[in-house]
């Protein structure tokens, strides 16, 4: 299993009924939303959230995506989603653990890599914005 990141946020996720597909678990792509959901509290957790992103003038995409599906959710079922920091100072690397609330059970585990990207410019940077940097540093102070 990974090791935990410096700082973690969890949500509880509870399976809506449009996400399932017709053999009646999780279609694949919504596990991209869940993940999405547990990043932005994370973030927020951080005090450095999209928002706060944009405003210093910067993009965030997403370069890399990695899911492993273990055992696919059903409706109805309640998730916890767990994102952990693992990297901030060249790029910004999270790792996800989705869990059944319930039993603990592992469902699914991810990862994401992003990148700064300058808006004014659409330059790639080569390391993570000082602003960034700093919005960590304070949250594991």
């Amino acid at each position: 299993m990974r090791s935990q990141g410096v700082l973690q946020a969890e949500v509880e996720i509870l399976v809506p009924f449009f996400d399932v597909d017709s053999m009646e678990v999780v279609w694949h792509g919504h596990y991209v939303k869940y993940l999405e959901v547990a990043r932005c509290a994370l973030l927020d957790k951080l005090g450095h959230n999209y928002t706060q992103m944009r405003d210093a003038g910067y993009a965030w995409p997403i370069i890399d995506l990695q899911l492993r599906y273990i055992r696919g959710a059903t409706f109805g079922q309640r998730l916890t989603v767990r994102a952990d920091l693992v990297e901030w100072e060249n790029r910004l690397k999270i790792n996800y653990l989705i869990l059944d609330a319930e039993t603990g059970e592992r469902m699914t585990r991810a990862s994401t890599v992003q990148v700064a990207v300058e808006i004014a410019t659409r330059e790639m940077l080569l390391a993570s914005p000082g602003v960034f940097v700093a919005a960590v540093e304070k949250a594991l102070a």
